[in-house]
């Protein structure tokens, strides 16, 4: 009986070993693609050993139109958007955290259901007010938008996060003087760097993937962000410089990758608030 039972347990747990497996194949292939493709100088749409490394993929967009302005373009847009949004994230999710209302609930409730809503189905109405506020076709409006469509699952997050500080620490901030806005600043927001950071990359990184809002909200081709220019990879009739597109790739993931790099000792480092409220 302990034999078989045994044996059930090494079953079941050599198939979440191969089912396991299988997601991570899924999800390396596409990068082994893009790695692989744009060092090749015959690249296709199979995932194979390059005929040759080569750097002419790389040396073929390196060029302000095709790849420096572009990029340019996404860290103006994702980068002002990121700012505002952890910052109006924090302002609002503070009274939420600190203070008890019997419209907490109901208002993170609205929050929650306001994450949920695909911003396709806001695009026409939102594009009509555009028209009518003067805010198409700018780069100051767009950015506005981007924080407005992440604010949502931001403040739900940073909430959460806040909720892990002691207000004993505000508490004797507060009586030395320190105002609540103060308290937030120098007190509350260093000891949550774990989760600020959080937001932070989730926030920055919902963003510099999205083709669909600046590719709405903005017309000028010098203003558009990578995110967009990289459709101008995929030519007439199915042509696709499959070499280039894999280059171009690789570049627009190093800012994402250098952003987590940065923060990651945070994410990792955790609050360490247990002796900050001893004595």
């Amino acid at each position: 009986m302990a034999l078989t039972l045994a044996s059930r347990r090494t079953t079941r747990k050599l198939a979440a070993d191969v089912g396991l497996l299988v997601v991570a194949v899924a999800f390396a292939l596409p990068l082994a693609w893009v790695v692989l493709s744009s060092l090749d100088p015959h690249a296709d749409l199979r995932v194979k050993a390059p005929d040759g490394l080569t750097l002419d993929n790389f040396d073929a967009i390196m060029n302000s139109d095709v790849t420096f302005t572009p990029l340019l373009n996404s860290l103006i847009l994702c980068g002002g958007a990121t700012l505002l949004t952890v910052v109006c994230a924090a302002l609002a999710a503070y009274p939420l955290s600190r203070f008890r209302s019997r419209l907490n609930r109901p208002f993170l409730l609205t929050i929650l259901f306001a994450t949920s809503l695909p911003i396709t189905a806001i695009m026409v109405p939102v594009y009509a007010l555009f028209v009518q506020v003067d805010l198409i076709d700018t780069v100051q409006g767009t950015i506005l938008f981007f924080a407005a469509s992440q604010l949502p699952f931001a403040i739900w997050l940073m909430k959460n996060f806040m909720d892990g500080v002691p207000k004993e620490l505000e508490e004797a901030a507060w009586t030395d003087g320190a105002s609540s806005l103060q308290s937030l600043v120098r007190v509350v927001l260093p000891l949550m760097g774990p989760g600020v950071a959080v937001v932070t990359v989730f926030s920055f990184v919902m963003m510099w993937g999205n083709f669909f809002v600046p590719f709405m909200l903005l017309l000028t081709p010098d203003q558009m962000p990578a995110s967009v220019s990289i459709n101008e990879f995929f030519g007439n009739r199915g042509t696709v410089v499959y070499g280039q597109l894999a280059a171009f790739s690789v570049i627009y993931s190093t800012p994402v990758i250098l952003l987590y790099v940065l923060v990651a000792r945070r994410l990792g480092g955790g609050f360490a608030l247990g002796g900050a409220v001893k004595g």
